[in-house]
């Protein structure tokens, strides 16, 4: 069995944040609140506030799930090689549980304060997470859980590496630029820019897996 350690305390208290927080807002709320927001910020979908408290804790599940997969990843990964990035995988798990924690609070947030454009800081905040998985991607080890995970890195350890080490700079660099870019756009721009750019950062390294596999895989 696994150490509880300072990074597990950790996780336990960021994953509480917006159930805290939620429950200090809850009686303000109103009866009938928006439950889901189009790509510009505008709500498209509502619901009641006990719906809405549901979805919220929910996503914390999930951050919770995440960080606990990841914390285990070397027990039940089947190549039995995440145990070599042990440390990785766990920064990976909190990277993603404080992301979704930070998306909660400012849902909750925006949704009790109606003036808030919640697209100039969702935008922001997935390219944030982009940049951090960019930072950390090159240190994935192959597994069947996280990173690129196409029928070529997945057969050949040098495909891996090599296409983590390019999506690692496309992501951060990505990321970086969502963040920069869609703080200062109007939000309808925001909404094009954002998911013409994930694209290209997804579509590359998968390509490229594919590319560098057939020109090096043994004969």
């Amino acid at each position: 069995m696994k150490k509880f350690t300072a990074l597990d305390g950790a996780a336990i208290i960021i994953w509480f944040l917006p159930l805290i927080y939620l429950y200090s807002i809850y009686a303000s709320l109103p009866a009938i609140v928006p439950m889901h927001y189009g790509a510009d910020g505008v709500p498209n979908s509502y619901g009641t506030k006990a719906s809405f408290a549901g979805a919220m804790m929910l996503m914390s599940g999930v951050g919770a799930l995440m960080y606990l997969l990841m914390r285990f990843l070397p027990a039940i990964d089947p190549k039995k090689q995440a145990k070599y990035g042990d440390a990785v995988y766990k920064k990976l798990g909190l990277g993603v549980l404080i992301f979704l924690t930070a998306l909660s609070v400012v849902i909750a947030y925006a949704t009790l304060h109606k003036g808030l454009k919640i697209e100039k800081v969702l935008f922001p905040l997935m390219g944030l997470l982009f940049a951090f998985l960019g930072n950390v991607m090159n240190n994935i080890k192959p597994n069947y859980f996280a990173g690129i995970r196409t029928p070529w890195t997945l057969e050949d350890e040098g495909t891996w590496r090599a296409t983590h080490h390019l999506a690692a700079r496309i992501w951060f660099v990505g990321g970086i630029l969502i963040t920069i870019v869609t703080l200062l756009v109007p939000g309808n721009y925001s909404s094009v820019i954002f998911p013409v750019t994930v694209a290209v950062m997804v579509i590359i390294p998968l390509v490229y897996s594919y590319v560098y596999y057939k020109k090096h895989r043994p004969a």
